[in-house]
């Protein structure tokens, strides 16, 4: 279900489902959070194969969960997420089609969000009377604010690739989002990890501060400038 592959630096994820757009099952959560904690390049590229990015859970395995078993399913995707949101080189989402829920919701863990012309984005669980519980219902507001948030996931509505550029939700649109991925790769290393971890990190500011410090001055004391 997940295909690796690195090259210059990337380490390229792709959902390989594509007679189900790429649609997530246990295994296939499974099989992505392996391959994140496996990986050990600066980059990480994350997309599809065929013609979407991710079509989000599985219905056939959301129809099948009971309570306990919808709580352990939820509980596995934030750890996925969580997986993706951590991991110390930068993570480029590249979406190109359609990302819809559960799609969303990791694409939303990602670090750099780059749509194609052709890509389109909804939150469609309210439409089904669910909702996306892989850590969306925190990232999106954080990300486009509490405003468009309530929209796009109240609503259930598609986005394009322009009204995703124009929330912010996507960073960049262009013809290759790999390029992106290739692009980070090609700068310090040292720098990008220190990067990524300080602006991930969620301590008090203060705190914040000193390690930012620090990370600069191990920088500094190991440049070549």
């Amino acid at each position: 279900m997940v295909r690796t592959t690195t090259d210059d630096g990337v380490c390229v994820l792709t959902l390989d489902r594509p007679d189900q757009r790429n649609a997530l099952t246990r295994a296939a959560l499974r099989d992505l959070e392996a391959a994140v904690d496996d990986a050990t390049a600066p980059v990480l590229y994350l997309h599809g194969a065929g013609e979407a990015f991710c079509a989000g859970a599985d219905l056939d395995v959301v129809r099948d969960l009971d309570a306990d078993g919808a709580e352990a399913f939820a509980a596995l995707g934030q750890r996925v997420a969580r997986t993706l949101e951590t991991y110390d080189g930068a993570v480029v989402a590249g979406i190109d089609g359609a990302a819809r829920g559960g799609g969303v919701e990791l694409a939303l863990a990602c670090d750099i969000r780059v749509a194609t012309p052709d890509a389109t984005l909804a939150e469609t669980g309210v439409k089904l009377g669910l909702f996306g519980a892989w850590g969306g219902t925190a990232r999106l507001p954080a990300i486009v604010g509490a405003g468009e948030a309530l929209d796009i996931a109240l609503s259930g509505r598609t986005l394009d690739a322009g009204d995703a550029l124009r929330m912010g939700l996507v960073s960049r649109v262009t013809d290759d989002p790999r390029a992106v991925a290739d692009e980070l790769a090609a700068v310090d290393e040292r720098a990008l990890r220190a990067l990524k971890a300080r602006m991930r990190d969620d301590a008090d500011r203060e705190t914040q501060e000193v390690r930012e410090r620090a990370a600069f001055a191990d920088l500094i004391a190991n440049a070549d400038l």
